[in-house]
């Protein structure tokens, strides 16, 4: 594993490095890239969000991206890739108090509501949509009400479950074999 990256060397990579198609559409060519520079990263951050990764709206941004995105990478289709999303959410409530969505990129912005997208409590996936709402991007905000309404059906993702060792309900199983399911 390489060395613990910087904050800004996380949105360097993340924001200008690679695009929206990357981000949205993975390679396991990409995922073991992201694994190789970012795991290090990710482990430090999973043990204690230290104070440089808060001290600046793009610090807040970074630290969000390495607990919530990266992992969706480094561990696809494994628990692990869902580990740190308690740290991802935490990360983002505190960025939003402090305005730190506001004061970043709109191309970038996103990042800091995706938390309460992955989270299966519908009081964040609420909160998801009204982020989503204000953003004012009609594609996120799509994904943001899809997601909403699998954990209003559910109260989870089922297409989580197998990878979280969860037994999916009859009603899960159904959603399941639709074209499309699951994010």
């Amino acid at each position: 594993m390489t060395d613990i990256k910087r904050p800004e060397e996380v949105v360097a990579y993340w924001c200008d490095t690679l695009t929206a198609e990357n981000w949205w559409n993975s390679t396991p060519e990409l995922d073991a890239w992201v694994h190789g520079q970012f795991a290090a990263t990710h482990l430090a951050l999973s043990r204690g969000v230290g104070p440089q990764w808060r001290a600046s709206p793009e610090a807040r941004l970074a630290a969000i991206i390495v607990l919530d995105q990266f992992p969706r990478n480094m561990y696809r289709a494994s628990p692990m890739a869902f580990a740190t999303d308690w740290l991802a959410l935490r990360e983002a409530r505190l960025a939003l108090d402090a305005g730190a969505d506001q004061a970043v990129d709109y191309g970038r912005r996103h990042f800091f509501y995706m938390p309460f997208e992955h989270s299966e409590s519908l009081a964040d996936q609420d909160r998801s949509v009204q982020l989503f709402e204000a953003h004012g991007d009609a594609m996120y905000l799509d994904y943001a009400i899809r997601h909403r309404d699998v954990i209003a059906a559910f109260g989870r993702f089922p297409h989580r479950n197998a990878y979280l060792g969860r037994v999916s309900t009859p009603q899960e199983e159904i959603y399941l074999a639709q074209p499309d399911a699951g994010f």
